[in-house]
Parts: structure tokens; C-alpha cells; sequence
């Protein structure tokens, strides 16, 4: 991706519009069903997005995993805004699955971008086996993922785990995850360096981070050369301290940072690039 701007790659930006904990007593624009994640695409899109992290619930509001709910998600966002935003389906366990029930979601859709926990999908070593098969798979379906990285340790295992064959991908795209859920919990822009640290060059990462410290993280990853992912799943605040008005003002404000720094944002097609990494 660097190739087309010398010296200052472009910043692809991803949203988490809800994620698997909250709700609309957290925030009224929290988008919950297929409808309101489209109207939230739209919006995002508009804003300077690239990349829709998606988050599914069922009829009670519940975290879920469920194909067909993606499936309605996915055609609704899809009707709104066409090509223009990427849909990266999560498996996330929120504490509800197991690995192989996330490798089943995944082999069901054969989504064309997913994220996974290396955590979640390879616990221990029992697990490795049939994540390397599943990884194979998913490469051999050009499906792009991204690895889920929460602490240094996370960064060591992935690295580990390619440098024995286990991962079927050339350049391992990472989310760095700054911060963590907690009452009031703050997430550190230090704390980056101790994931970039053994963080192999050509890699590509992305950062997300929680609380209303979020810009500060985001800021701080994009002077570093990597890419950012914002929205309610991680931060509900503004940079003043009150309550966003949405997530597409989240975009808006990380894009002035990126334009700030002079990199500039990337197309639709380098996000792709990067997603399909």
C-alpha cells in the first residue's frame, strides 16, 4: 500500500458500531438491528469509513453468532451503500462460545473479511491442529482476517504460531486492542509500544482502544504507521468528555487527526488490499 504514497501510507479507518456488550441504555445511536446497522453504514461511509466491524444481536439485544443473522445484516448493509464499506464479520465469543463454534460461523458464510482472537480460536495446544486447518481453508477462500491481539503475550503467540506454518498468511494483519472492558476502564497510548515492540516490520496492525483516552491511542498509532478502528464498541465519548453524538462523529474526528499528520486516508481499494492481508 505504501507504494502509492511514498513516505506516508495511507490510514484506512474501521468502525465497531455496537459491539457485544451494550446496549441503547448506553447510547441511544447504538445500532442494534440489520435496519440500523445500514442506516449506520451509510452514515459512516459518508463520514470517511472504510471498514464495518460487524456485531449481530438477536431478538433480545444478545450478542450472537447466528448465519442467518449476519446474513440479514450483511444484505442490508449491502442494499444501502453497495461496495462502498468492507463488512468484516466478527467471532467473537463474548464469553458465549467456544472456537469451534466461531469456526463454524465462518465456514457457514464464507464472509469475505473476518476478525479472530488468537486467543479464542487457539487456547491451548489442543487447538492447533484444527485452527491451522481452518486458517488453510480460509485462505484457499481469499477470506481476509484479521488477528485479535490484546496483549504482548497475543503478539508473541501469532509470531510464534507462523513461524512454524500454522498461519496459512503471508504479512498477519493485527488488531492491537488498547485498554480493555471495565467500569471507567482507560486505555494508555504507552501501552502500544509493548505491542509494536516484536511486531515484525512489514506486518500491517490496526489499533483500537477504550474509554474516552481513545483518540490519544489513535493518535499515537497513526504517527507509528498503523491504522485505526473507532466506534461505540470501545468509546462512547467525544474528545471533550461528553457523549458522542454518533459513531460517524468518530470518524470525523480521527480523520482531522490523519489529515493533521499529513497521511493521507486511504481509498476503498487500499482498504481492501489491507483487509485482505
Amino acid at each position: 500500500m505504501s507504494s502509492m504514497h511514498a513516505g506516508s501510507p495511507p490510514v484506512v479507518i474501521c468502525v465497531a458500531p455496537n459491539g457485544a456488550r451494550r446496549g441503547k441504555a448506553d447510547h441511544a445511536r447504538l445500532p442494534m438491528t440489520a435496519a440500523e446497522l445500514a442506516d449506520e453504514a451509510a452514515q459512516i461511509v459518508e463520514a470517511g469509513a472504510h471498514v464495518l466491524h460487524l456485531h449481530v444481536r438477536d431478538a433480545q439485544g444478545r450478542h450472537s453468532l447466528d448465519p442467518e443473522l449476519y446474513r440479514e445484516a450483511i444484505a442490508a448493509i449491502r442494499a444501502r451503500v453497495g461496495d462502498d464499506l468492507l463488512v468484516q464479520v466478527t467471532t467473537e465469543s463474548a464469553g458465549l462460545y467456544r472456537a469451534e463454534q466461531q469456526v463454524a460461523v465462518i465456514r457457514n458464510l464464507v464472509p469475505r473479511y473476518m476478525s479472530m482472537a488468537i486467543r479464542e480460536l487457539i487456547p491451548d495446544e489442543s487447538h492447533e491442529s484444527a485452527a491451522a486447518g481452518f486458517l488453510a481453508w480460509a485462505a484457499q477462500q481469499a477470506i481476509g482476517i484479521q488477528f485479535i491481539l490484546y496483549t504482548a503475550a497475543d503478539v508473541a503467540a501469532l509470531t510464534r504460531l507462523h513461524s512454524r506454518g500454522l498461519i496459512a498468511v503471508d504479512r498477519p494483519h493485527g488488531l492491537f486492542v488498547v485498554g480493555r472492558h471495565a467500569v471507567n476502564g482507560l486505555s494508555n497510548p504507552r501501552d502500544l509500544l509493548t505491542f509494536i515492540a516484536d511486531w515484525p516490520m512489514d506486518w500491517p496492525w490496526t489499533v483500537c482502544a477504550f474509554g474516552r483516552t481513545e483518540p490519544l491511542c489513535l493518535a499515537a498509532a497513526i504517527a507509528l504507521g498503523g491504522h485505526v478502528r473507532v466506534g461505540f464498541e470501545n468509546n462512547l465519548m467525544a474528545p471533550d468528555g461528553t457523549l458522542a453524538k454518533d459513531n460517524a462523529a468518530s470518524v470525523t474526528n480521527v480523520r482531522q487527526m490523519i489529515e493533521c499528520t499529513g497521511r493521507p486516508l486511504a481509498t476503498r481499494d487500499e482498504a481492501g488490499a489491507l483487509y485482505r492481508t
